[in-house]
């Protein structure tokens, strides 16, 4: 007897619906899979005749046909395995009351006892099953909370097989659905952070540069010695930033779904993601890549921060593949079957020590580095990659007195709360732009409506583009830093103090920096 049950595969952030025919031969031994099955799907025929034995029921020895349709598309992973096995149950007629599993996709896992392990790519399956109007979606009970956000679907989380089985002989009863109040789930731990700015004694100056960047979605690179406090200052920065909105949290859900990188019951990534790669990444780990092409740390860190330390001693090959994602916010991974889309919406941190020994320009130490190290050392991040940094901010050692100071220093909330209000300026500003949402993202043309200088400004520019020889790639990004100050003072426009703190944040650009 044919008998058809509905699966999911997830290609990029999006879920395609699988139909999984099974068709019992009356001659024949052998059970065939076809439609393009990857060796981890072939090898669920184990694992679901284990399954099925343990559970008390029979698999007949006579030839079976599985078909995952359609069929020119590649199936990759062990999430089929719950649907091939109910499936096999009602064409043998084990489960007499099959008429309702068209109604339903079904995903998981199976262990050899019958009981079921987590997968891949909830949410995403979950919202293709309520597109294609789907009654419900039965899945392993660990991922129920992140496919039960999904409203007008019944989701079922499952332990065992049998389970299943029973509810759909049982006449769909003996389940609860799994009900999530999106919007408590999301705005519960949207503050709790365990770190704080507040635990940051002196570096009031990296503060405020940091402030900047999170105020107008700037990329920065902190530049200091060992030990100056270049990490911990990165790692806080997550906790000044806007608060996700619930399009952006399920956006991240979504991706960090597919990656299976979802804590276990949990529902929603409702802070914003902190992603800091050791230096040894690869090229696919850090833009995604692969066979079944899986999301790279840029994707991982999308609506959130990618922190690099000690940016100098990762591959050129490595920094180079980023360059294009960071214009266009996305990464298109392209095989020769298949092309997928990943979003890549990030702001990018990066540290790093002056030269090799890490004492350039140090107040204390002297550097023993020779002659030509330090621009050596510079060298190895490319002039496109640095033009992409709009803050270069030097960090120095903190002084004992500021260390043992008992003073309280401002906290993390103190300072997001100005950042919100200089987003929400930019939220107005750019309302009629689409693919704009921040400083940081402006075109050549929008800069030039958007930043405009009076003549006070113009002139201290003029001046400092010559005296400290800066680049002409420094003019657009002291432009944009200076619209983020000036909205962060609240003001409508550039003045010349906002031009003269921007300037500061271009030390890389200064001709003879590196000696």
């Amino acid at each position: 007897m044919l008998i058809k049950t509905f699966g999911s595969a997830v290609y990029g952030v999006e879920a395609i619906t699988i139909t999984i025919e099974i068709n019992w031969m009356a001659t024949g031994t052998q059970t065939v899979m076809v439609g393009l099955p990857d060796n981890a799907v072939k090898e669920s025929i184990q694992r679901v005749e284990s399954a099925i034995k343990t559970n008390g029921y029979t698999m007949p020895r006579t030839r079976v046909v599985v078909n995952l349709a359609p069929a020119d598309i590649k199936k990759s992973g062990t999430a089929f395995d719950l649907p091939i096995a109910i499936g096999l149950l009602a064409a043998n007629e084990q489960i007499v009351k099959y008429e309702a599993l068209k109604d339903y996709v079904i995903m998981g896992e199976l262990s050899l006892d019958g009981k079921l392990r987590p997968i891949k790519g909830a949410l995403p399956i979950a919202i293709q099953a309520r597109k294609e109007g789907f009654k419900g979606l039965i899945i392993p009970a660990v991922n129920a909370k992140e496919a039960g956000m999904v409203n007008n679907l019944k989701v079922f989380g499952v332990e065992t097989m049998k389970e299943v089985i029973d509810f759909f002989e049982n006449d769909e009863t003996g389940l609860t659905s799994t009900e999530i109040n999106t919007r408590d789930e999301f705005f519960h731990s949207q503050y709790d952070f365990e770190i704080d700015f507040s635990d940051v004694k002196g570096q009031e100056n990296i503060k405020r540069a940091l402030e900047i960047a999170a105020a107008g979605g700037h990329n920065a690179i902190l530049i200091g010695p060992p030990g100056a406090g270049k990490t911990m200052l990165a790692k806080r920065l997550p906790t000044i930033l806007p608060p996700l909105s619930l399009h952006e949290a399920l956006e991240t859900t979504k991706i960090h779904s597919v990656a299976g990188k979802m804590p276990e019951n949990s529902s929603l990534v409702s802070r914003r993601p902190f992603r800091s790669p050791h230096h040894t990444i690869s090229d696919a780990g850090l833009v995604g890549g692969g066979g079944n092409p899986q999301p790279g740390e840029i994707s991982l860190a999308h609506n959130g921060v990618l922190f690099l330390d000690e940016l100098p001693e990762f591959k050129r090959t490595v920094l180079e593949v980023m360059r294009q994602p960071m214009e266009e916010r996305r990464i298109t991974i392209s095989r020769a079957k298949v092309s997928v889309d990943f979003p890549a919406s990030f702001m990018l941190i990066a540290s790093m020590n002056p030269c090799p020994c890490g004492y350039y320009n140090h107040p204390e130490k002297e550097c023993t580095c020779g002659p030509g190290m330090v621009q050596k050392y510079l060298n190895k991040i490319s002039g496109p990659l640095l033009d992409r940094i709009d803050l270069h901010v030097e960090v120095t050692p903190v002084a004992f007195n500021e260390l043992s100071s008992l003073r309280n220093t401002e906290p993390s909330s103190s300072i997001r709360n100005r950042v919100i209000v200089a987003r929400d300026i930019q939220d107005k500003r750019f309302k009629e732009m689409p693919g704009i949402y921040c400083n940081a993202q402006m075109s050549s043309k929008v800069l030039k409506d958007m930043c405009a200088l009076n003549q006070a400004s113009q002139l201290l520019l003029k001046t400092a583009m010559e005296k400290l020889n800066l680049s002409a790639r420094a003019y657009d990004r002291i432009l944009k830093v200076s619209r983020t100050i000036a909205d962060l003072s609240q003001s409508e426009d550039i003045k010349a103090e906002h031009v003269a703190e921007a300037i500061q944040y271009r030390s890389l650009d200064r001709e003879g920096w590196a000696g």
